[in-house]
């Protein structure tokens, strides 16, 4: 977008983030290649049967679908916000790796489905998660080497420490953006599962202390340039309930102060949480999942887990301002992402709303039928 009368242009990035994409188990076994479908849960043997309990709530899904199916509108949307770079915390392992963890719910899709996500233009995937090494450490091993044929970006997991801390860079028009990955114990995520100078693993965060907030911030200012977009993904706190912590909120606040990050991308719940703006930078405390196959699961209904967000972060670069806030609603249905009605995108923007403005932070629905923060 160039200035009037020979001024200076203003370069814009827009970003994309998505919280937990599950597209293994029941979604992995309506994609043309599954895995078998063999699970170790307590009351669930099969894969299948969640294919089952989707078909029961919504109607048929056609299997085999196309690799493009589960994204449904999303794709469409993803053009429309004009989004330079779409990151998504990849909450399963892409294997057929036999080595279950014994957790009790263990998520894979195959890596022949994995191609999925090269369909949809999702250009980075966060690792750090309680879901990656279910199927242990050829699981992840399997994982890393599948995106990487796929060439797609991962952050927050390696074959040793190093590269488990390692940014994910993704070259932009108008800029870098840097994809720092983290993940909190209060998620679930086992310490063994904690990459180690000759382990693989993830990039385990010991805690929300000062210290770790300056240990990254040493990472991020050696790597950084001046116009680069800088996230902080982590994967943190339980799956329900919209309280934020004030460790979260310290910690969030922390690393824009100390690491000049730019945006705080959090995840682990289930469904959308509070939205803080400090100092110009969005903290997104959970931007609750976004494809999963949980149609049908009774239980916890009154958060609305199937209504689902994409969110689009817009700076102007050199330095990063952030310049517009908007998000695309969407409801998972028969494995595929429809485009929400207004009365489902109204009860998103009452939630957002509600749970936002402890920080003073305004939510609206727009004519277009995007939900939107104000940003003054």
């Amino acid at each position: 977008m160039a200035a009037v009368s020979g001024g200076p242009v203003r370069r814009r990035i827009t970003i994309a983030l998505s919280g937990d994409v599950m597209t293994g188990r029941g979604i992995d076994q309506v994609l043309p290649h599954p895995c078998d479908p063999r699970l170790y849960e307590d009351h669930v043997a099969s894969a299948r049967d969640y294919v089952t309990l989707a078909e029961r709530a919504n109607g048929p899904i056609p299997c085999p679908v196309d690799l493009a199916y589960i994204w449904g509108d999303a794709l469409a949307a993803r053009e429309r916000l004009r989004a330079d770079a779409w990151i998504v915390n990849l909450e399963t392992a892409v294997t057929r790796s036999e080595d279950h963890w014994p957790k009790g719910i263990n998520y894979r899709m195959s890596p022949e489905n994995a191609q999925c996500l090269a369909v949809a233009g999702i250009d980075c995937c966060v690792l750090t998660n309680n879901h990656l090494l279910d199927w242990g450490q050829v699981g992840l091993a399997e994982t890393l080497d599948t995106l990487a044929a796929l060439k797609l970006k991962v952050a927050g997991a390696g074959l040793d420490a190093t590269a488990a801390a390692a940014p994910a860079v993704i070259e932009c028009e108008n800029g870098r953006v840097l994809v720092f990955a983290f993940g909190s114990p209060s998620s679930g995520i086992p310490f063994d599962w904690a990459a180690t100078p000759n382990r693989p693993g993830v990039n385990l965060l010991p805690d929300l202390s000062e210290e770790s907030a300056e240990r990254i911030a040493a990472q991020v200012l050696a790597v950084r340039r001046p116009a680069d977009i800088v996230v902080a993904s982590i994967h943190w706190g339980g799956n329900w309930g919209y309280e934020i912590s004030l460790q979260q909120r310290r910690f969030a606040q922390r690393l824009i102060d100390t690491a000049g990050v730019d945006v705080v991308h959090g995840h682990s719940s289930h469904h959308p949480k509070g939205i803080e703006i400090y100092r110009g930078r969005p903290i997104l405390y959970g931007c609750g999942d976004f494809l999963n196959d949980y149609e049908g699961i009774s239980g916890y209904e009154a958060y609305r887990g199937d209504l689902v967000l994409l969110y689009a972060l817009s700076f102007e670069a050199g330095p990063g301002t952030l310049s517009a806030l908007r998000m695309a609603p969407f409801r998972i249905k028969r494995f595929s992402l429809n485009r929400a009605s207004p009365e489902e995108a109204d009860w998103l923007t009452a939630l957002l709303a509600r749970e936002s403005a402890p920080f003073d932070v305004a939510v609206e629905r727009l004519p277009d039928g995007l939900i939107a923060a104000r940003l003054s």
